[in-house]
């Protein structure tokens, strides 16, 4: 199971976020004459979906329609025996069974007489969703912007990481890279980790997963962590090697590489902020 217990600790995450969000996205909505934006969610892109409804699913898929002028709807391929779960950690207020989401986003659009709707990320549909949805529907690209909650959030989940990992260094030598790993895992998941990549290296090749290898002096490790639906990554790879691979925390997916955009929290050897004004601390 990728997730643990999913909770909204709304101390952590106040109702407002969503709130401030949601007002947003309608003016972004309004500002290009669509009645509504669409959001994809399955188990490996539940990024967006989380950011403006807090919906994190444990496995099936969805489409989370915010209308310009009414109450959010998600079309769900779950049981409805797990929809009280769902409206108790989200804002959600209405769900329909959507077995065939294709056919029921169609229905909904047609009854409300949408012939052309908002889309975070469209080129990422599953194949036969954008197949079923082409030549039925316009579909405009409406860009996803991340904002300092989530900034915050996903330094939340660095710092859990990062506090992990300094942790475990100290004595992770001599020990096996199963041990050292098992150890570091159950400090994460204590700490509310729900999704985890742990790679290891003695430095003479890339990090990988445990293998039974001993471990010397000054190997390596590289974390991501999933904390709430927000991911982080770090390690103590030297800077140089680390820098190579720069990846996108706030995109479509979970983490993702590809060329990152302003605005959103990126990691390379750790996990940043990227800016106007460049990359920056979270």
């Amino acid at each position: 199971m990728k997730r643990g217990l999913i909770v909204w600790d709304k101390a952590e995450l106040p109702p407002e976020a969503f709130e401030t969000r949601l007002a947003a996205a309608r003016k972004r909505l309004s500002d290009r004459d669509l009645p509504a934006l669409v959001v994809y969610s399955d188990l490996w892109r539940s990024n967006h979906a989380r950011f403006y409804s807090n919906f994190m699913p444990y496995f099936n898929r969805a489409f989370l329609i915010v209308p310009r002028d009414s109450k959010l709807l998600l079309l769900c391929g779950l049981s409805p025996r797990v929809y009280p779960w769902i409206k108790s950690v989200t804002i959600l207020e209405e769900i329909v069974p959507s077995p065939n989401l294709a056919k029921q986003l169609l229905e909904v659009c047609s009854e409300r007489a949408w012939r052309r709707i908002g889309m975070i990320d469209p080129g990422g549909l599953p194949y036969e969703l954008h197949s079923a949805l082409r030549g039925n529907l316009e579909i405009e690209e409406v860009p996803h912007r991340g904002d300092e909650w989530e900034r915050a959030m996903h330094r939340r989940a660095r710092n859990i990481a990062w506090a992990g990992l300094r942790q475990e260094l100290a004595d992770g030598a001599g020990r096996t890279d199963h041990q050292f790993v098992g150890r570091l895992e159950r400090r994460y998941r204590l700490a509310g980790a729900e999704d985890l990549v742990i790679l290891v290296s003695n430095g003479d090749t890339s990090p990988a997963p445990a293998k039974g290898q001993t471990l010397r002096e000054s190997f390596w490790v590289s974390v991501a962590l999933e904390y709430r639906g927000h991911w982080a990554r770090i390690s103590n790879l030297p800077p140089l090697v680390a820098a190579g691979s720069i990846e996108n925390l706030g995109g479509a997916l979970p983490y993702e590489c590809g060329e990152p955009r302003e605005g959103v929290v990126v990691a390379g050897h750790d996990t940043m902020w990227l800016s106007e004004a460049g990359i920056e601390p979270l």
